[in-house]
């Protein structure tokens, strides 16, 4: 239209310098924009009266002061008869006795993957009743491991076999044979040196040892009747590692 004023171009407030550069930051353009100064008006919150947690109440007689506190509203432990507060009863639980894994069988080859004898090769004899773990052995001959538990979890089953059928195992190998009693640490007042710690090193009892020899003799002889027995010495000596570019997923054991 002719004689129409042309309108003035707006311009943001806040504009790109860059691209993801802002001029103004939230902060500035929130007191830019005057949202700073307005005034909210405040809602007049209404006024709660306060409860009481006590009620005083009249007591008879002439030697108890005449009036009592009591809670105004008394919670489910108070109510109760007997009120005494105790710890929670103990829920007697029986412990499940893990299963054992296809793959491990009595007389099966097994690689220790912790511990103090991590990467040797052992012999699974039996599973131990109550909690369930491994009892294996070394031979203390080939590799000084002696009888002992391990879980079955920081063990790899392999596909080598020994036939321990013929392996008869003393019926005293339980799970309370293998538990250690430790010495009592000494009291303040009878300690002769202050740096006594009151530990008291580990023997290996001649029972033990016993047993040990009665073991180990038989599994040594269920060892020569493998076919391949000559192999089996040197494989039972040797630790398991693995080396550079060796994918332990891809590895058959």
């Amino acid at each position: 239209m002719a004689g129409a004023k042309k309108a003035t171009p707006r311009f943001r407030r806040n504009y790109e310098l860059a691209t993801g550069v802002m001029r103004f930051s939230a902060a500035r353009l929130y007191h830019k924009r005057g949202v700073a100064l307005c005034k909210k008006t405040k809602i007049a919150k209404k006024a709660v009266a306060p409860v009481a947690k006590f009620v005083t109440k009249k007591v008879g007689g002439s030697k108890n002061g005449g009036e009592r506190k009591v809670l105004a509203s008394k919670g489910a432990v108070y109510l109760k008869e007997d009120h005494v507060l105790d710890k929670p009863a103990k829920v007697a639980r029986n412990p499940k006795v893990q299963t054992l894994r296809k793959s491990i069988t009595p007389g099966t080859v097994l690689i220790i993957l912790a511990g103090k004898h991590k990467g040797k090769r052992v012999v699974f004899l039996k599973q131990l009743e109550k909690t369930g773990l491994l009892l294996v052995t070394g031979p203390h001959k080939l590799n000084n491991v002696p009888l002992r538990r391990i879980a079955q979890s920081f063990v790899i089953a392999t596909s080598t076999k020994v036939d321990v059928n013929g392996v008869k195992l003393p019926e005293t190998l339980t799970d309370a044979y293998f538990k250690r009693t430790h010495a009592k640490v000494e009291k303040k007042g009878e300690q002769a040196n202050i740096f006594a710690s009151g530990h008291q090193d580990y023997k290996v009892s001649e029972q033990r040892k016993t047993d040990q020899k009665l073991v180990d003799k038989a599994v040594l002889t269920a060892i020569k009747k493998h076919p391949e027995h000559k192999f089996l010495r040197g494989y039972f000596s040797s630790r398991f590692s693995v080396r550079k570019n060796q994918q332990p997923h891809n590895m058959i054991f």
